[in-house]
């Protein structure tokens, strides 16, 4: 979704990811590639781990976008590899609002496709998902 900032009357671009619990609203505004999430700066939040930062800004890479856009992050559930890849994925459809043209270079990266692994329940009889307790033959 395109909205025009009431501020400064930029366009703002929408995108929702999620993974396992973790959901991620991305606002990409036109900026300097700063990282902002839940009010606190980027590199703060997920710990300096490159691999999360990494993950972040992979579309904008891809595109050739990295110092473009600010990322402004709501996050909320799951744990910082959830959130990082929610981002991911908020951030990929971001920049398909932006324009359409940057779709395919995404979805060949496979940055749009949503991750469907999550925790399995646990099942009556078992200690965990599939963990069953000890056989005893005698």
């Amino acid at each position: 979704m395109v909205v025009a900032d009431a501020n400064s009357g930029r366009a703002v671009y929408w995108g929702t990811g999620r993974r396992k619990n973790a959901v991620a609203r991305v606002r990409l505004v036109p900026g300097t590639g700063q990282l902002t999430v839940n009010g606190k700066d980027g590199n703060l939040y997920f710990q300096f781990n490159p691999n999360y930062l990494g993950v972040i800004k992979a579309p904008l890479e891809t595109l050739g976008l990295e110092n473009e856009y600010d990322i402004l992050v709501k996050a909320e559930g799951g744990g910082l590899t959830g959130q990082a890849d929610s981002v991911r994925l908020g951030v990929a459809r971001a920049l398909c609002q932006l324009d359409p043209d940057n779709r395919p270079p995404l979805k060949t990266e496979g940055y749009l496709t949503r991750d469907p692994r999550a925790k399995e329940r646990k099942k009556y009889g078992l200690h965990k998902a599939r963990k069953a307790p000890q056989y005893s033959k005698r």
